[in-house]
């Protein structure tokens, strides 16, 4: 199975009409600052590119009471390549891409796996509090769908 290679573009994953994630390249660039979620996701993720001199004022966040239906994470590749597997709702598998260092995916709905394919470090962002077994169910996946392992 070919996985595709990422550019400069930002990679929408999607099940029909459901957004499943949000790959953010390495190589992405753009001046100013640039939100790629809704204002209706319980995660936001943006990308900011400012010249020396910037301000940005100071500020502090305001209480608000925000209600979370379902964990969304931010994933940020510092080392190595890892494979993302995308399944739908439904556990079905639909299809994988690889990152590598510098990459950022937002996983916003549907199921998904990982196999390691270079030695890697990553660091993961997403709500809390973290509900241990309750906040997901696991599945088994289909290796012969994905394509027999650690291809790509």
């Amino acid at each position: 199975m070919k996985f595709p290679v990422l550019m400069s573009d930002i990679i929408r994953v999607e099940d029909g009409a459901d957004l499943l994630a949000l790959v953010i390249p390495a190589l992405y660039q753009e001046s100013g600052i640039h939100f790629f979620t809704p204002n209706e996701f319980s995660q936001q993720l943006a990308f900011m590119k400012y010249e020396a001199g910037k301000v940005i004022p100071a500020h502090v966040h305001n209480p608000v009471v925000r209600e979370v239906a379902y964990t969304q994470e931010t994933l940020f590749i510092r080392k190595g390549r890892i494979r993302v597997d995308f399944y739908s709702q439904s556990k079905k598998y639909l299809e994988s891409r690889v990152l590598s260092a510098g990459d950022t995916i937002l996983l916003i709905k549907g199921g998904h796996g990982f196999e390691v394919l270079e030695p890697l470090e990553m660091i993961e962002v997403k709500q809390g509090p973290y509900v241990g077994e309750q906040d997901k169910t696991r599945f088994n996946r289909n290796d012969a769908d994905i394509g027999g392992g650690a291809a790509g």
